[in-house]
């Protein structure tokens, strides 16, 4: 299922096969939260801009069109018309950020209000398995707790024991889900969690036990909502070797171009986050030398594409001042060409890691990478 087909220091060159197709590693997962890229990006743009593999939500697609809803129209890949590996968030982070849970949190699981109608929902480890069954996604996340990462030492272990035995509730669901006939995708996949806030022994005792379960793939979750950059690298350190290294890490909801370029280099295969798509509508872009604002008067007169040396859709066809315009004017297209400008630099990006690990060049890609982005930031 997974080939690791080359290793640099503890920077991974993988393989992931699955049902819906061949995923080349490191990748970066674009997020479609609702099943659509915000920024009126649509699937065949997607496969234009590289784009491997798409997430979605279990919450919000639960809570709106409803999975059921999803699972008798085929499935979310007929849904969406996307053909290559789609990844289900459990809905756990969405349903924990979405008030102050301490006290509503149940061995059973969670019962909160819907933040569409106010309705009551609940939600645990065997109702997550099964909207993400409806789904039909490639691969599923287990349902876990995400205890604030400085929360204090006896409510992050209590939350952490939970989340290891909803784990186990997950894997049993999913078997017995994978089994029926009726199931969209009898070949999805589960990845568990690893959490611990930023006390490294919870962290590593978690990532051993959960490493005792054959699951398709380990996540590291948790991280990103708080604490530093250092703090999240030092995670990395302590936790990834207590991963299998024979089957993808995935480091959830990271990050900046920086963020991913550390994390490869400690082992990890697979990432996602909202950044580059947010940042995109709000004209904020990415190129060799760092991010840019197209929204700055300096862009007025500039007839350079965002990227000089970019081959995206926007920038072959379309200019930072032109950009700027439809920016201003508040049209559409403005967005919409950021975000693709921005998704296809990333999973350019992403290609262009693969290619140095192939290499054997990965410690110099990386350093050249950090030090163009240091250079222009210290000119902006």
């Amino acid at each position: 299922m997974y080939e690791l087909l080359k290793t640099e220091g503890r920077a991974k060159r993988g393989r992931f096969h699955t049902v819906h197709g061949v995923i080349e590693t490191p990748v970066f997962m674009n997020v479609g939260t609702a099943a659509a890229i915000k920024g009126a990006v649509s699937t065949l743009d997607l496969k234009e801009i590289g784009c491997q593999i798409e997430l979605s939500n279990t919450y919000h697609l639960h809570v709106r069109p409803g999975d059921q809803v999803i699972y008798e129209l085929g499935g979310l890949h007929k849904f969406m018309n996307w053909d290559r590996p789609i990844l289900t968030d459990s809905g756990g982070f969405q349903v924990y950020s979405l008030s102050s849970l301490r006290g509503k949190i149940k061995e059973e699981g969670v019962t909160f209000a819907s933040h569409v109608d106010g309705r009551k929902i609940f939600m645990g480890p065997e109702e997550s398995m099964q909207i993400q069954s409806h789904l039909g996604s490639t691969i599923a996340m287990a349902f876990d707790e995400c205890p604030p990462s400085k929360a204090e030492r006896g409510y992050i272990e209590a939350s952490v024991n939970r989340t290891t035995r909803w784990l186990d509730r997950c894997i049993a669901e999913m078997k017995r889900l994978n089994s029926l006939e009726e199931t969209v995708n009898p070949h999805q996949l589960l990845f568990g969690i690893n959490q611990g806030g930023v006390l490294d022994d919870v962290r590593i005792a978690h990532a051993k036990e959960i490493s005792q379960r054959d699951l398709a793939g380990y996540a590291i979750g948790g991280l990103a909502v708080g604490e530093s950059h250092e703090e999240m690298y030092h995670i990395l350190d302590e936790v990834v070797p207590y991963l299998p290294q024979n089957k993808p890490t995935y480091l959830m909801g990271v990050g900046t171009p920086e963020n991913i370029l550390e994390s490869v280099d400690r082992g990890v295969d697979f990432f996602d986050c909202v950044l580059p798509a947010r940042n995109a509508r709000h004209g904020h872009v990415y190129t060799n030398k760092g991010k840019i604002n197209l929204w700055n008067e300096k862009f007025m007169k500039d007839d350079r594409p965002i990227g000089e040396d970019c081959q995206c859709p926007t920038c072959r066809y379309y200019t930072r001042a032109y950009i700027r315009h439809l920016l201003k004017a508040k049209e559409m297209l403005g967005m919409r060409l950021c975000v693709m400008h921005n998704l296809y630099f990333y999973n350019h990006m992403m290609q262009e890691i693969r290619d140095a690990l192939d290499q054997g060049t990965f410690s110099a890609y990386k350093k050249m990478r950090l030090e163009g982005f240091r250079e222009g930031d210290s000119v902006r």
